[in-house]
Parts: structure tokens; sequence; C-alpha cells
């Protein structure tokens, strides 16, 4: 049966870009609905490896308006992050759709200003004035075609799609991808498999993990400082690097190439092709029992039935913002505004710019100071300043 329904703004995307903007939203009596392609909310973060652990403590973990609950100290599991996030709908009662996936959004011309915007969602549509598209640019795995030409003796898993070592098979790991995830990774199979990490690196962010004070010290530079204020499209610094960050992705943070080197963790160059179903890197055939393939995810929004895409699949936009189809705004973004852009902890200060414009309130891009937020339980509440992804 199909049903239609019309609403003033649609968000679409109901992890932490999107529940930010419903938030904000919210607090700015603007209608609107939070459509979710997941069964429940959180469900992003609860399908991730077993042992994953966010880069920073509880106190920088949480969203506008309600603090990471428990130790301030402690590093939250992945399922304690999408719990979080299910109560933190909960508490704002936030309108959230779950379990629908946006097939097509398309958009009519409308003189008189009225729904122009159709999302549609199996047999159900969904007409907006406005739509914010709340969700990071990597939503589809990636793998090279020639990943198709590995011997079937190999098992293959994408990092989208790894849990535990006891997925793979006895021998030697390859994990294709030099970056965070590739490095946690590894990190982790170093004690069951031997491990060789293929592909450039992409640096380490200097500062040492080993210790509570210097761990301590390089948390609150990173993300109280660096992600969200120094590497930002309004500083000289963060607009020369942005094309070098949003090519070859972030250092590595927690897990650094001296700690894989401690555990005997191989490095490699890049997996160029497979010969007689083994892969070949540095010009030489590698035997191994499995390979993981941390290369990433494409951005995934063919799904826009506008001409919103760049030549790499990517939104042109400007901070979030759609010249060309008024009233389409993106939220989540890797680098949409600053490096925290697509982390909790600098999501919600774009939420909260875009979500001022669609209500008529627009803001400037940079906050004087770090915003505070009210709570029931505890009156007035500093807002987090950051949680890498």
């Amino acid at each position: 049966m199909n049903t239609e329904q019309s609403i003033d703004t649609l968000v679409i995307g109901g992890g932490q870009a999107g529940l930010s903007v419903s938030y904000h939203l919210r607090k700015r009596g603007v209608e609107h609905l939070v459509l979710d392609a997941a069964p429940h909310i959180g469900d992003a973060w609860r399908n991730r490896w077993d042992s994953l652990r966010l880069f920073t403590p509880a106190r920088y973990d949480g969203l506008d308006g309600l603090p990471f609950p428990g130790n301030k100290g402690a590093w939250p599991t992945k399922d304690a992050m999408a719990d979080y996030l299910a109560a933190y709908a909960a508490r704002f009662d936030l309108p959230v759709l779950s379990g629908r996936r946006v097939d097509e959004l398309s958009v009519a011309e409308s003189d008189s200003g009225g729904f122009r915007f159709v999302a549609r969602c199996g047999d159900e549509t969904f007409r907006a004035r406005r739509v914010v598209v709340a969700m990071s640019n990597y939503q589809v795995p990636r793998r090279p075609a020639f990943a198709a030409g590995l011997s079937q003796s190999i098992r293959q898993l994408h990092a989208g799609e790894y849990r535990n070592p006891g997925q793979l098979a006895p021998g030697p790991v390859l994990l294709v991808g030099a970056g965070n995830s590739g490095a946690e990774i590894a990190n982790e199979l170093a004690a069951t498999h031997p491990v060789i990490v293929a592909g450039p690196s992409t640096g380490d962010i200097p500062g040492s993990f080993t210790s509570f004070v210097s761990r301590h010290i390089v948390v609150h530079i990173l993300n109280g400082i660096v992600f969200n204020h120094v590497m930002s499209v309004g500083t000289p610094m963060g607009r020369k690097a942005r094309p070098r960050i949003m090519a070859a992705g972030v250092p590595l943070i927690r897990v650094k190439s001296r700690d894989l080197a401690r555990l005997g963790v191989h490095r490699a160059g890049r997996v160029t092709g497979v010969e007689n179903g083994m892969p070949v890197v540095d010009g030489a055939t590698l035997e191994v029992a499995d390979v993981i393939w941390c290369t990433g995810f494409a951005p995934g929004f063919e799904w826009l039935r506008m001409p919103v895409l760049d030549d790499r699949g990517e939104p042109a936009h400007e901070l979030g913002i759609v010249a060309s189809v008024p009233g389409l705004y993106f939220v989540g973004l890797h680098f949409l505004t600053s490096m925290s852009s697509a982390m909790v902890h600098g999501v919600g200060r774009d939420a909260a710019r875009i979500a001022a414009l669609i209500a008529g309130t627009p803001t400037s891009l940079e906050p004087a100071a770090p915003a505070e937020t009210e709570t029931a339980e505890t009156g007035r509440e500093a807002r987090p300043l950051g949680a890498a992804r």
C-alpha cells in the first residue's frame, strides 16, 4: 500500500549527524522527520568490529545537550556509543523513523514554495520543503576490481565486515590499507596471526597514548584545538591541508607505526594486482590465507537524483549549503567545515549552524566559545569538546 506524507524539513540519516540536526531543529521549533535506513538507532556503531573503542574518553563523546554517561575517563566501546545514541533520541523525543532507506531523492519545481523535494522509501513517499542529508561520505564498501581474481582459498573481508579474529583462517593476513582502521585491526590480529599491512603511510599524529598524562594532553590538543579550529576552512592552514586530508585520510591516532613494528607487523607497499590467485605487493606475490580490505568507502550518493555531485560522486556544497538546489543541505561529511565535521564531537557545530539557517536565524561558522546546553538532570553542562570516530 503506497503512503504519502508531507513535512517541512526531512533529515536523511539517523546516526550522530542526523540526531544532532534533529536536536537543533527541535530546539528551534522546526517541524521535521528523520529517516534512518537501519532497523535500530545506533546500528552503524553496533555493526563494527567487536573490540572497537572510540578514540577519545567519554568526557569528549557526548552530543549537544547530553553528556556521555559513566566514567568520564573511560574509552567507550562501540556498543556503548550505539546505546548512547538510542538514549539520546529517546531523551529528546526525536522523530526518527527507522528502517526507511531512501531509494531516491528528487526535486520538483514549485513556484509557490511548497513541497518540492520528494523522497521515496519503498512504497512510502515523503515530501518536504527542505532536506538535510545527514551522513558521512563513507557509505559503500570499496575494494579494487582485481579482488575478484584472488584464489577462492583466500578468505576476503572488507573492514566493514570484520568482527573478530575468529572469522579468519589460520595463516598470514594481508591488510590492504594503512590508515586507522588497518592499524587498529592489525593491532588486534597480531596476537593470533602473522600480519602484513600494505599501502602508503598516512603518517602518525604526534604524541603518545602510552601514559595517562600524555594521552590526556594529546586528546585535548587534537579534539579541542586542532580538529575543531586549526584544521578548519576558517584558517589558512586548514584550507591548505583540506585537499590532502580529503585524499589521504587522517594520520594514525591511537595505534602508531612504532606500535605495529613492536608487535612484529610487517609493512609493505601497494597491492597492485593478482597473479596466480595471489596478491601482488612490491612486484612479488604474497602467500596469504586472508585479505582484509581496509580500502575505505565510496560516497554512495547515487540515490540523489539531481545534479549535485562532482565527478568523484562527492556532494558539491559550500559549508554544507547547496546553492544550485535551494533548500538542500549536508551535515556529517568529512571536512565539511573542519577536520572534526564527521566526528562525534564536531558534528554538533555544523548541525546547529544548518538548523539555524533553516529556522531563519543564521549563525557564524565559528562560535566564539564552546556552547552550553541544558539537561534536565544536570542543569547547564559545557558542550563536550570531542570524540573521534
